[in-house]
């Protein structure tokens, strides 16, 4: 199934899931970097500071 799908497809056929897997993984660790940072809380803000 899988070389008739890129016999019918071509080329961008198959780089296409590759490509929408990475992009995917790279969100899902940009958000997990996001929460599992440091956090910055209101008390580090500059304005707060005065």
């Amino acid at each position: 199934m899988l070389s008739t799908c890129l016999a019918q497809m071509g080329f961008l056929g198959s780089i296409m899931p590759i490509a929408m897997l990475t992009l995917l993984g790279l969100g899902i660790a940009a958000l997990a970097k996001y929460l599992f940072t440091s956090r910055h809380t209101f008390r580090d803000l500059p304005e707060a500071r005065s």
